[in-house]
Parts: C-alpha cells; sequence; structure tokens
C-alpha cells in the first residue's frame, strides 16, 4: 500500500488554506489545516505531520516564530517546513533559512511548483525516516543480543568456578560444557557483526547447509543446566535420521535459544519444557521445530501480536518479577522471515504454549 502522506496547512486566511487546499486536490495526501501560530503548534503535537505549509505573514506569532520554535524541539524539528511568502527580498529568505525553514514558495503559489517541492521534501522526510528506523532497530537487536549473552556467560562462569575449585576436573563433560557455552557466546559477537550489515530493517543471511545435531546438542547441554537449577523437566525429541538443512547458523540458532529462553523463563517448577524437531515430508517447508511448555500461556488475545515489538506478557503468576517476550520474538519473527518461513503460538493443553518455526 502506498504510504499517506500528512501535511499541516497553517495560514490566517481562509482563502490561502483553500488554495493550497485546492492545488494539493488529488495526491494521497491527508491534510490537516491551523490558523494562527499557537494552533499550529498545537495541531503539530497532534498529527506529526510529514510536512509542513507555512505562511509567514500572520498576525501575533508569525511564520519565522513557528519554524523557529518547531526546529528547536528534538521531537519536530525534523519534520521539512516550506514557508509561503510573498516577501522575496534577500533579507527575508536569509532570515527564513536562519529560523530553520527547508524550503520556500512565493506567492501566488504555481501548482506546479508547489507539487514538486512538496514530493521533494517528503522525499527527504521519508528518508530520514527510513533511517531512524534502522537506526533504532539496530540498537534494540544489538541491546538484546548484548542482554542474551548473560546466559552463556552465567554458565561459563558457573563451570569455571567448579574447575577452580577442582570440583570437576578436566577431560569431563562439563568441560565440553563450557567449551559449546563459548561457541554460543562467539555466535552472540558474529550476531551483532550481522546487526551491523542490516539493509532497510531487514537482515540479510548467510545460508549454508547445515545438519543440526551438533547445535541441537550444544543447546540442549546449556538448557539441562537451566532446567535441572529451576527443577524443569526438559525433553528434547530428534528424528532417528537427520537431515542437513539449508539456512544460516547463526541465525537459526539464536531462534532457538530465544525460544527455549522463554520458554524456560515461564515455566514452573516441576513443568515440562519439550524441543522437537521434524522433517516433513509434504512441501513447502522441509524443517519443523516445536518448543511447547507447561507455563504461564498467552491469552489468545494477545497471539497475534505477540512477534511485535516490545509486546510485554504481563500474568499472574509469573516466575519472573517482571516477563519480557517482544524483542526477542520480534527477532525471531524477523529471521524466520528472511529464510521464507513461518513462526506461529497456540495454546497448550491443559496449559502453557507451543512455538512453531517452519522453515
Amino acid at each position: 500500500m502506498d504510504r499517506t502522506d500528512t501535511i499541516l496547512i497553517v495560514d490566517d486566511e481562509q482563502i490561502g488554506r483553500d488554495t493550497l487546499e485546492a492545488l494539493l486536490f488529488g495526491g494521497n495526501y491527508q491534510l490537516y489545516f491551523a490558523e494562527d501560530g499557537p494552533k499550529a503548534l498545537d495541531k503539530v503535537e497532534e498529527t506529526a505531520p510529514d510536512l509542513i505549509l507555512l505562511d509567514v505573514m500572520m498576525p501575533g506569532m508569525d511564520g519565522f516564530s513557528v519554524c523557529e520554535v518547531l526546529k528547536k524541539n528534538d521531537q519536530w524539528r525534523h519534520i521539512p517546513i516550506i514557508l509561503v511568502t510573498a516577501l522575496d527580498s534577500k533579507e527575508e529568505l536569509a532570515r527564513g533559512f536562519e529560523a530553520g525553514a527547508d524550503d520556500f514558495l512565493s506567492k501566488p503559489v504555481s501548482s506546479l511548483e508547489l507539487r514538486a517541492r512538496v514530493r521533494s521534501m517528503l522525499r527527504l522526510k521519508h528518508q530520514f525516516d527510513e533511517l531512524q528506523a534502522m537506526l533504532q532497530l539496530r540498537e534494540d537487536l544489538a541491546n538484546m543480543i548484548v542482554h542474551d549473552m548473560r546466559s552463556p556467560l552465567t554458565a561459563m562462569l558457573g563451570l569455571s568456578e567448579l574447575l577452580k575449585q577442582g570440583l570437576i576436573k578436566p577431560g569431563s563433560a562439563d568441560i565440553d560444557t563450557l567449551y559449546h557455552q563459548v561457541l554460543r557466546l562467539n555466535g552472540f559477537v558474529n550476531d551483532l557483526l550481522t546487526m551491523a550489515k542490516m539493509k532497510s530493517g531487514k537482515l540479510l543471511i548467510n545460508r549454508t547447509r547445515v545438519g543440526l545435531d551438533k547445535m541441537i546438542d550444544s543447546l540442549e547441554r546449556g538448557y539441562r543446566v537451566v532446567a535441572e537449577s529451576k527443577g524443569i523437566n526438559f525433553v528434547v525429541r530428534l528424528p532417528a535420521t537427520s537431515q542437513s538443512v539449508e539456512l544460516d547458523a547463526n541465525l537459526f540458532q539464536r531462534v532457538l535459544d530465544n525460544l527455549l529462553s522463554n520458554a524456560m523463563k515461564y515455566s514452573m517448577r516441576d513443568s515440562t519444557v519439550t524441543l522437537t524437531i521434524e522433517y516433513p515430508a509434504s512441501e513447502p517447508y522441509g524443517l519443523s521445530v516445536i518448543v511447547s511448555d507447561e507455563g504461564v500461556g498467552i491469552p489468545e488475545e494477545r497471539r497475534k501480536y505477540i512477534f511485535e515489538k516490545f509486546e510485554t506478557l504481563e500474568q499472574d503468576p509469573l516466575p519472573e518479577p517482571v516477563a519480557h517476550l517482544g524483542l526477542g520474538l520480534a527477532f525471531c519473527k524477523m529471521v524466520v522471515d528472511a529464510h521464507g518461513g513461518r513462526i506461529s503460538v497456540q495454546a497448550n493443553q491443559p496449559k502453557g504454549s507451543i512455538f512453531s518455526v517452519e522453515l
């Protein structure tokens, strides 16, 4: 769908507002109007327009003053402002640019010139919005990855302390677990590098032919320790014959990591978390991953939003004081979408949730 841009037209004269509205007729714009400076500022707060057409000569608070106020406000300074004026002296133009105006239109306004300048300013606004969204997404995902690095670090510190005290011996299975946790941590660092290569808010994936046995074994070792510490029964169900799958190994492991982490987080003592891997024979998907738990569950009305950024589940009783789902599951959906797959959630019976990933 085409984006509908919002334009705020500010002019103290009705005929001036009507003229600009008529000249923009037929464009894919949502128009708002204000008849003086203070009302214009209120309208900006209310509508957050993509562009402002601002008359200069208004009683009381003129267009220069409105422009200065908006450009000094961090929330609104990015909105392009086209000053509409009958003034054409170099001094007045200089004053307008000093106030922060992005462009000028001279009265009487030409329809061709108006539309061209509006399109130009909106194009710049779109580019700014896309850049800001991209930067915010990178920051959010980087923060999430750094947060999730605590899990392997905790396991590494615990095993290192046992090794230091001589409670485990080199060559034991625990040392192997420590090694796998180091690999997980290295994977997180690689994910941070992947975030830096994102383009237009989309993940760039590096597909290779991957056998999932080692990946599942590494995850099982790490989460077996977590499950035992919380009194949770952790079950892993694998097919008798393994198959290789074409995917981005680092990113896909992050998906499994997030799903298992959430399952453990929301599960109570003596409940069961199950990871099931299947290779369906039917098209279009050749890999099915199911993570089920017997935890607090997700209300039906929330399931369609659960993969959106910052979606939070608050329900008692919770195994942790604050239960936050959104960014991790939003990341999972980004990875699955980038692979051309699908991710979904449904209720487990009699309680809990079932997350399914198909690639």
